[in-house]
């Protein structure tokens, strides 16, 4: 009984501390988006910051410790650091630009209210997507690299099943989704330059992973497609 207890008391201590660090992002992710914005009555602004946050939760809940502090690390290597650098800069521009846009200088912010609504559904679908696909592969950290320290493997269970790169498959499409979400269409450009990128990191992992991991070769013999099961 006694050690049932310590178990307990650390298990509500980790869930403590998960919850702490979502409302420490969910804040500063409203502040970043207000403060950008210049306001904070805008809706459609509001209502993304919410899926945002509520996946967020969702992450802090359930995805592996491990790979929460492993995904972080700071100086990890990869095989295509440019690029991987390109999509972080240009995923920030895509929300400042947006942000800017519909908040303060409203040079495209006329996109109608069933866009909005409907790309805010698909932003949150392929985020649900991708994390679930963070959620079932325990080495999906941001480099190109085989983790042999970690004991590096295929895995082939939930979106894995359907396509090798559900991950990308999510942000592939919901890179566009962000900004019509938001309310923007200038905000398209560069996250259009984002969905390109993700495509060209995924055929360079795919080959990467199928000369360097083992298994790889056989797994994807039997899922035949990277993104879209049955296209590609």
């Amino acid at each position: 009984m006694p050690i049932t207890l310590r178990m307990s008391s650390t298990n509500r201590s980790s869930v403590t501390k998960r919850l702490l660090a979502w409302l420490a992002i969910s804040g500063l992710l409203a502040a970043f988006g207000w403060g950008i914005a210049g306001r904070i009555d805008l809706p459609q602004v509001n209502a993304f910051f919410a899926v945002c946050s509520l996946l967020a939760l969702g992450a802090s809940l359930t995805i592996d410790a491990d790979l929460a502090s492993k995904r972080l690390q700071p100086g990890q290597t990869s095989e295509d650091p440019w690029r991987l650098a390109a999509i972080r800069g240009l995923f920030l521009a895509t929300f400042v630009v947006s942000l800017l846009d519909v908040g303060r200088l409203h040079a495209s912010d006329s996109v109608p209210a069933h866009v909005r609504a409907g790309a805010l559904l698909i932003s949150g679908l392929s985020l649900g997507w991708s994390l679930w696909a963070v959620r079932s592969n325990r080495f999906f950290i941001p480099v190109i690299r085989i983790q042999s320290e970690r004991g590096h493997r295929v895995v082939s269970s939930g979106p894995y099943g359907w396509v090798r790169h559900p991950g990308y498959a999510g942000l592939v499409l919901g890179a566009p989704a962000f900004p019509l979400a938001l309310g923007s269409w200038l905000g398209l450009l560069p996250a259009a330059i984002v969905s390109f990128l993700f495509l060209r990191r995924t055929a360079h992992e795919d080959r990467f992973l199928r000369q360097h991991l083992d298994g790889y070769e056989e797994y994807a013999g039997r899922v035949r497609y990277r993104l879209i099961p049955g296209l590609w």
